[in-house]
């Protein structure tokens, strides 16, 4: 009998049917196990590091939050059996009820107002302005060069430096647990449950400390589905009116923090398309360079937009097509 096999049949899920799961961009795969009325999800992690998962788990269930329970594990083989929350994605549901979008939105804003409200797991690793700067590097070493701009050394001195500037700029204290990967695709609705609890958690071993702006910025600058002006700005004033922090900081913080995210996204894609073989990676390219200037719209960013400008090249038709060159 396989690992897998014998790992179910320990479990008590044995003779149950599998069927695969959509996964993520990571080496993770998914499956989505029925024995009788019962269901659960199976999740395999070739790498086998699967700790940071289970604890992060284990520290949202603690807080009241809806990440799936722990039904069985296997660390030396990778596995994880867990529960299964359904397939009401987020993303899925504003699309099928826009007219509950708000709503939508608020509730997963909920999530963060209560996450950020508790304390913070121990291990987890500083994401602050110095390692955020450090992040964008995909964009040079993968986007622009395969996109026909390669980046000089004096140009990613210029914007890395920039960017941690703009990020000292915006910093709120004190940090809190990130999700990381936190947008409508990882999101399900659970309306039987309350408050918090209300909104499904997925993909968050990642998880690493800091500043409390990022995963609204993640959520509401979404690279896979576009979010409504006006359903952003209600989830931003539900979190200044739960919270109480400063408008004006916060504001520029989630402009700051949201364009750190999509140059590192940029580099990210254009990784995964010319090194790993996913070329629809490079369909959401436009609309990450459309959230980045929109992000750099802001009148505090103006520096940070030129050096942008000055370093990394807009994904054009042309530019695409020689990123799908390099793929090819």
């Amino acid at each position: 009998m396989s690992d897998i096999g014998s790992f179910l049949s320990e479990a008590g899920w044995g003779g149950a049917e599998r069927a695969p799961l959509a996964g993520d961009a990571s080496s993770r795969s998914y499956e989505r196990l029925a024995l009788g009325p019962d269901r659960a999800v199976l999740m395999k992690d070739p790498d086998g590091n699967i700790r940071p998962f289970l604890d992060i788990a284990a520290h949202l269930v603690a807080e009241g939050l809806s990440a799936p329970r722990i039904l069985a594990h296997d660390a030396a083989a990778g596995l994880i059996l867990m529960e299964d929350l359904g397939n009401a994605l987020i993303a899925k549901r504003a699309v099928a009820h826009p007219e509950e979008e708000v709503a939508l939105y608020r509730a997963a804003t909920d999530v963060l107002v209560a996450l950020h409200g508790a304390p913070v797991p121990p291990g987890l690793s500083s994401y602050g302005p110095a390692e955020m700067a450090l992040a964008i590097g995909p964009a040079a070493e993968f986007y622009a060069p395969a996109a026909g701009a390669p980046v000089t050394h004096e140009g990613w001195l210029q914007l890395t430096a920039t960017i941690e500037e703009a990020l000292l700029a915006s910093d709120m204290e004190p940090q809190v647990m990130l999700h990381r990967d936190y947008h409508a695709e990882n999101l399900l609705w659970l309306p039987e449950r309350a408050g918090p609890a209300r909104i499904g958690l997925l993909d968050f071993q990642d998880a690493l400390l800091g500043h409390r702006a990022y995963d609204l910025a993640s959520l509401l600058g979404d690279v896979r589905r576009d979010v409504p002006p006006t359903v952003k700005e209600a989830a931003v004033l539900h979190y200044l009116d739960a919270t109480g922090v400063e408008e004006g900081t916060f504001r520029m913080a989630l402009a700051a923090q949201g364009a750190q995210r999509n140059i590192r996204i940029l580099g990210i894609f254009a990784r995964l398309c010319t090194r790993l073989g996913k070329p629809a990676y490079l369909d959401l390219m436009p609309r990450v360079w459309t959230l980045l200037m929109a992000d750099l719209a802001h009148p505090a960013l103006t520096t940070l937009r030129e050096a942008v400008l000055d370093t990394l090249p807009e994904p054009t038709p042309d530019a695409l097509s020689r990123i799908r060159k390099v793929a090819a």
